[in-house]
């Protein structure tokens, strides 16, 4: 079959590679229908996050067909149309049990290559994205492999059409849990540094849970437009305010947002020394993270707020836990737990409360989908999330 592979940093290239197979009893083999780019992605192809290999089939977020089942698989059978979440999970684990779907104890098979980074406690397996993550095989390809698929696939509902479903493997799940750390009550402002598929999916779900005003962060006009419209938020682009602390102080009558949500991660892009700071370390591989979106974050809650971290990081210095003690934030973070969250997201789906099929702006064959990655990558054509059908 024809994949999408990593070769070396920034070198992506469809192949040739071997078809999937069921190799444990609980497997299903899924024909992918569709599958999209995620930010998270651009990580590693630009090599910040290490243990890639040549010839690894990429992708993570993505929906399909069940082709082949194992003779274990309880709960989905050939020919179902089922939506999977990012993380792989066994749902027997302790972790598991506790809805901490992404902590899962029993998925990673390289789970040596995280533990001394992580203090001994590593996470579950990821598709598609590197070793330290599992080595599984990604979904940017006509079929792949899903291990524990009664935990795994979730059934889309026939009212819904495949751009509705898409995203409720990565990109909504993990919005919505970055909602759900807020603990949003009414009359709540809730703040969200960045306007991609993750941002504007937190901003629908701050919105679903309760919150009165949310404001979108962003510098690309598009990406704010899609959050006035689509969502109803209120925008900040800092690419015209060179003070966005002053801004939502401002916006809030002084006491900040209740809440603040960082849906950028490592690469945030800015201005200023701190910025400039940031750039130079990770150019010289000296850190691996620009924080400059979370540092934001941080200073701009209310005291007693509640900082919710889903933009994936690295290693990065300057961290101002100072203020985060001082100020008696509350601080959330975690890898998405989607299998938590899907049957919320489904139902709300089909209610009509929730679509994100507007983040599909573009469309590509595999073929062509290094190309999309480059566009995606350099937000090219108002791009915020690439979809390829194989």
């Amino acid at each position: 079959m024809r994949a999408l592979c990593w070769e070396g940093v920034n070198d992506l290239r469809v192949q040739t590679v071997p078809d999937p197979e069921i190799v444990n009893p609980h497997d299903v083999i899924l024909k992918i229908t569709m599958s999209t780019t995620c930010g998270s992605d651009l990580h590693f192809i630009d090599g910040y996050i290490p243990s890639m290999r040549p010839g690894d089939v990429i992708g993570h977020e993505f929906m399909g067909i069940v082709e082949e089942v194992g003779p274990e698989v309880k709960k989905v059978k050939k020919g179902d149309r089922v939506v999977v979440p990012s993380f792989v999970s066994c749902g027997n684990c302790w972790y598991c049990q506790q809805d901490l779907y992404s902590l899962c104890d029993n998925t990673n098979p390289n789970a040596e290559l995280q533990a001394p980074l992580l203090g001994g406690y590593p996470t579950g397996a990821v598709y598609g994205y590197t070793h330290a993550f599992g080595g599984y095989a990604g979904s940017h390809a006509g079929y792949m492999r899903v291990p524990h698929a009664d935990v795994g696939c979730f059934h889309v509902p026939d009212g819904l059409r495949d751009e509705q479903a898409l995203f409720l493997s990565d990109a909504a799940p993990t919005g919505y849990m970055a909602a759900d750390f807020c603990n949003i009550q009414p009359g709540d402002i809730v703040a969200v540094w960045g306007c991609g598929g993750v941002g504007l999916m937190a901003q629908q779900s701050a919105f679903l849970m309760g919150a009165e005003r949310v404001i979108g962060i962003d510098r690309f006009p598009e990406r704010l437009r899609m959050a006035r419209e689509h969502v109803g938020s209120e925008t900040i682009n800092y690419a015209e305010h060179s003070d966005v602390l002053a801004v939502l102080h401002e916006m809030t009558g002084g006491r900040g947002p209740d809440a603040c949500i960082d849906a950028v991660g490592m690469e945030a892009h800015g201005f200023g020394p701190g910025y400039l700071y940031d750039r130079a370390k990770q150019t010289l591989r000296l850190a691996t993270d620009r924080g400059q979106a979370l540092r934001q974050a941080i200073m701009a809650c209310r005291k007693g707020g509640i900082l919710s971290i889903v933009g994936v990081y690295g290693v990065m210095d300057k961290f101002p836990l100072g203020v985060v003690m001082n100020k008696g934030l509350t601080v959330r973070t975690a890898q998405q737990h989607g299998q938590a969250y899907l049957p919320r997201l489904l139902d709300h789906a089909v209610r009509g409360e929730l679509d994100p099929s507007y983040l599909m702006t573009h469309r590509f064959s595999l073929e062509d989908s290094p190309r999309a990655y480059q566009m995606f990558k350099h937000k090219e054509d108002g791009m915020v999330r690439a979809v390829f059908t194989p």
